[in-house]
């Protein structure tokens, strides 16, 4: 483990947040505690390790901002037994690892540890994922579609019948769209869909 671990702690509960303080800082980690994600927003740090209490609406909060400020920091979960199908929700919205509160020094640390190595390669990717999802949210539903079958190698004629609407009016949407992502070409735009996970 190396001692350069910086791990940003959102908890509300005083007594937890003091208890994972005192049990990483002696295990040569630097915690910054945050009462709640409000406070870390007004202070958001270049780097680090987000653990953050999952206590309903704190992990989609911190999702959104990140998505939205495009400040990506990897995230790690923790909950008292949390039900299995919360857990799948938080690893598919974006959360590194989840932990089961209490946990132990050790394992806890592992856990930070793993984490840590994993955000370094995965930050990169979710932050331009983040900015592509940001950018698809400008668009209308009409426009998303007309963007799913541009990347699709759909030409404007086979796009139009398949919404039933005339070429003239796709290629409207068409341009709208490019214009909105600010997409210079029609392959920028399918790079963003690519990034935003519109299209696999």
């Amino acid at each position: 483990m190396n001692g350069g671990l910086h791990l940003i702690l959102v908890d509300s509960d005083l007594r937890r947040r003091a208890k994972l303080s005192h049990g990483l800082v002696d295990s040569g980690v630097h915690v910054e505690p945050f009462e709640n994600v409000s406070e870390l927003i007004d202070h958001w740090p270049r780097d680090g390790l987000i653990m953050a209490h999952d206590d309903g609406d704190t992990l989609n909060r911190l999702i959104d901002y990140m998505a939205g400020s495009g400040n990506w920091l990897p995230l790690v979960a923790f909950a008292e037994a949390p039900a299995t199908r919360r857990v799948v929700e938080a690893m598919q919205e974006g959360v590194l690892d989840y932990v089961v509160w209490p946990v132990n020094d050790a394992e806890l640390l592992a856990t930070l540890t793993r984490a840590e190595e994993r955000g370094r390669t995965q930050t990169n990717a979710r932050l331009r994922e983040a900015v592509a999802r940001s950018r698809i949210e400008v668009l209308s539903e009409r426009e998303r579609e007309v963007l799913g079958g541009v990347a699709t190698g759909l030409s404007n004629e086979l796009i139009a019948r398949q919404l039933g609407i005339s070429s003239r009016t796709v290629e409207i949407h068409r341009a709208n769209m490019l214009q909105k992502l600010g997409a210079n070409h029609t392959s920028e735009a399918i790079r963003i869909a690519i990034e935003a996970s519109l299209i696999y």
